[in-house]
């Protein structure tokens, strides 16, 4: 028995993943650790992964020049730790994650321990917004290019995200009412496991 559960109950309970994407500046992970938060007062247990952590190593593995087999491989670890503690649910917080949900979906065992529950949003804002937190987060000279990337990226994500992706904007809203409404389109309070 590992916290309270056994191996067999375990496996039977479905995998629950919540992905948070979007441009820099749009508030991915304020409103990660909100929904953290608000899910611990709540008493919804799960865990909670900075996916830019994933694939911090200089130079990057050879023929893996964006660091995502790196990403996937260090996600399966972490993901069977969290695993054998009992926890099913999974907060993972990266810009271009709504782009890939199978690796994700991979890297969690799903032909494994079953499927796995997957919402994606792709938080957004305008760039006056973008501008005025990136502004407030970055000194120095590599601001201009946080704003050009998180451009770039704000159009990668409009033409390529997945259909089922959700975006939710954050512009002039307070950080809790975008997690609360996160958590509502989760699930994952009433009644949901």
């Amino acid at each position: 028995m590992v916290g309270g559960w056994t191996a067999q109950v375990r496996e039977r309970i479905r995998s629950q993943l919540m992905l948070i994407g979007g441009r820099s500046g749009s508030g991915k992970t304020t409103v990660a650790y909100e929904v953290s938060a608000r899910l611990q007062e709540l008493g919804v247990a799960h865990c909670h992964v900075e996916g830019d952590n994933l694939d911090a190593a200089y130079p990057k593995p050879l023929g893996d020049p964006h660091g995502t087999r790196l990403t996937e491989a260090n996600l399966a670890a972490l993901w069977r730790n969290y695993r054998a503690i009992g926890q099913h649910r999974l907060i993972y917080v990266n810009t271009a994650s709504v782009l890939e949900p199978q690796l994700f979906i991979r890297a969690m065992g799903a032909g494994v321990t079953g499927e796995v529950d997957l919402v994606a949003f792709e938080l957004t804002a305008r760039d006056e917004s973008v501008a005025a937190r990136l502004a407030a987060r970055e000194r120095g000279s590599t601001l201009a290019q946080h704003l050009e990337r998180s451009q770039h990226m704000a159009q990668v994500l409009a033409r390529d995200a997945p259909p089922a992706t959700l975006r939710i904007s954050t512009d002039d809203r307070d950080v809790t009412s975008v997690a609360a409404e996160l958590i509502d389109v989760s699930g994952w309070v009433n009644g949901n496991r």
